[in-house]
């Protein structure tokens, strides 16, 4: 039987292709049983190590997803659900899944885990010289995590000086935010080992105690009078009675200055911005304190010239006269820092809080 020329190219294109399927297959399946490592009783191949990469980015992506679908519950529950807790489970999970990606990466390899056990050994040695603060580092943010004494959205001051808000804690460092927007890495073992003030840890309000001081002579019940009125003016004192009531003491006797203190309990709001608020209230005091004519002292010393040649020609310098357009303190009637306080506030309400415990100070 007779095959015309056309049909019989289409039978060999028939049967080319699939040898050369064939083919690259072969060359395929060449390259993945290529050997990288065969030593010690451990083989390693180019398709088991692509294999553990495939693994290991697939649980590096489930834990993402994990974590971007828990922090959703979190905000959209955020009034029943302590957002500092939600927190501590997502890192947790977290580690968890690399652990077990990392495991299961090794599985797919074809490497038995007990053959790690000099490697093991090296990483412990490791771990007593180069990479001991990193393993302290590690262990300490796992401690930071489980105990619970510094939570995301907490404000804390460091002995170091540093000092701001908690927005996250990692494997090595925690993130601290401060009031001026300056991202601060703290390792977590400086939290563990070190001395730690957390203004949020156990209650929101707190105590703000502002110095100042009178001349001599003047009465004390008129600067108790001055001091209460600046602090009824400044809408961050806590309460105008009770227990929590603003406060005026005298706390000593000065060189040149009666010193006073205005003793004051925050609200919420105003706790986690120390500074910004103590600047408000010494701005209501300096108002009050003008309004009724109390002197603010400044150091006197008695000069004693025992010898003074004044060359005849020289004239005294005339005093100069005063400006009209010079600024006077009582011209600028905004507390700058009040307002500061409050614009913050504002932003702030206006989105989503940080933790449950959302008051810490900041200065």
């Amino acid at each position: 039987m007779a095959y015309a020329p056309a049909e019989s190219s289409m039978m060999l294109g028939a049967a080319a292709a699939p040898s050369a399927i064939e083919q690259g297959v072969r060359h395929f399946n060449g390259w993945m049983n290529l050997t990288l490592i065969d030593a010690g009783g451990i083989k390693l191949t180019l398709g088991s190590l692509l294999a553990a990469i495939i693994v290991l980015v697939l649980f590096l992506v489930f834990s993402a997803a994990l974590r971007w679908g828990l922090r959703r519950y979190v905000s959209r529950h955020e009034e029943h659900i302590n957002r500092a807790a939600a927190y501590t489970i997502e890192q947790l999970v977290h580690y968890l899944l690399l652990i077990v990606g990392i495991l299961a990466a090794l599985g797919t390899t074809g490497i038995p885990i007990a053959k790690f056990a000099v490697f093991a050994g090296a990483l412990g040695v490791g771990l007593g010289f180069g990479l001991q603060a990193i393993f302290n580092n590690f262990v300490s943010g796992l401690i930071l995590l489980f105990e619970r004494s510094l939570k995301v959205g907490d404000f804390v001051e460091l002995a170091s000086g540093v000092h701001g808000h908690v927005r996250d804690i990692r494997i090595r460092a925690t993130r601290i935010s401060t009031n001026d927007n300056i991202d601060i890495l703290v390792p977590n073992s400086e939290f563990v080992n070190g001395r730690v003030v957390n203004w949020t840890l156990r209650e929101v309000s707190r105590r703000l105690k502002v110095s100042f001081g009178v001349a001599y002579g003047t009465e004390k019940e008129l600067v108790k009078k001055a001091a209460l009125e600046a602090a009824h003016e400044v809408p961050f004192t806590l309460t105008q009675e009770g227990p929590r009531k603003p406060q005026v003491w005298l706390t000593g006797f000065g060189d040149s200055s009666l010193d006073f203190q205005l003793v004051v309990w925050l609200n919420a709001e105003a706790t986690r911005r120390p500074g910004a608020v103590t600047a408000a209230y010494y701005w209501a005091l300096h108002t009050a304190l003008e309004k009724y004519g109390i002197e603010i002292p400044f150091p006197q010393r008695d000069l004693h010239v025992k010898s003074w040649n004044r060359p005849e020609d020289a004239q005294a310098p005339s005093p100069a006269a005063p400006s009209s357009s010079a600024a006077r303190p009582g011209d600028m009637h905004e507390n700058d820092a009040a307002r500061d306080v409050v614009r913050d506030i504002a932003e702030e309400s206006a989105q989503q809080p940080i933790s449950d415990n959302d008051a810490s100070p900041k200065s």
